[in-house]
C-alpha cells in the first residue's frame, strides 16, 4: 500500500477543486512550502495516484445528449479481450468488469440515435458477445469521477 498522509490528501482536495491552481495557491491553503507541494504532486504522479490533469467537460454542450448504459453478457474466457476492444471506442467513458446479471457495463455518450444504434449493433455483433441490454439516461442527477476526500 502506498503511504499517503493528510498533507497529500489536502493537496489532492485542492487539485480536485481546480487542478490549475498554482503551487503557491495550494501551498497557502495547505500550509506547507511550495517545494513540498511540488514534491508531493510529483510523488503522487510517479506512483500512479494522480493519473493526469483533465478538464471536466459538459459534453451535452458539444451535442452529446444521449447517454447509454449497456450491460453485456459474454463468454467468460473472452471478457478482457472484449473490454479492451470496447474501451478503444472514442465515445465510451467507462468500461466496468462487474458481478451480477451482466459481465460488463459500458457507459457511452452519443450525439444522435443513429450513432448509438450503430454502436450497439457493433457491440452485439462482436464475437463472443452473447447479449446486450441498453438503457438510456433520461436525466443526469449527478455525474462526476470525484469523491470527497
Amino acid at each position: 500500500m502506498v503511504k499517503i498522509d493528510e498533507v497529500d490528501i489536502k493537496i489532492l482536495r485542492e487539485l480536485q477543486d481546480d487542478a490549475r491552481k498554482s503551487l503557491k495557491e495550494i501551498s497557502e491553503k495547505v500550509g506547507v512550502a511550495e517545494g513540498t507541494v511540488y514534491n508531493r504532486i510529483n510523488k503522487m504522479r510517479k506512483i500512479g495516484l494522480i493519473k493526469k490533469f483533465i478538464p471536466v467537460v459538459d459534453y451535452s454542450m458539444l451535442g452529446y445528449d444521449l447517454i447509454a448504459i449497456i450491460g453485456i453478457t459474454a463468454e467468460g474466457g473472452y471478457l478482457t479481450e472484449i473490454e479492451k476492444e470496447i474501451a478503444k471506442e472514442r465515445n465510451v467513458t467507462a468500461v466496468y468488469d462487474v458481478t451480477g446479471d451482466y459481465d460488463i457495463i459500458v457507459v457511452a455518450k452519443f450525439k444522435d440515435r443513429d450513432s448509438l444504434n450503430a454502436f450497439v449493433k457493433r457491440i452485439a455483433g462482436m464475437d463472443k458477445v452473447l447479449k446486450t441490454y441498453t438503457m438510456l439516461v433520461l436525466n443526469v442527477v449527478k455525474e462526476t469521477h470525484l469523491i470527497d476526500l
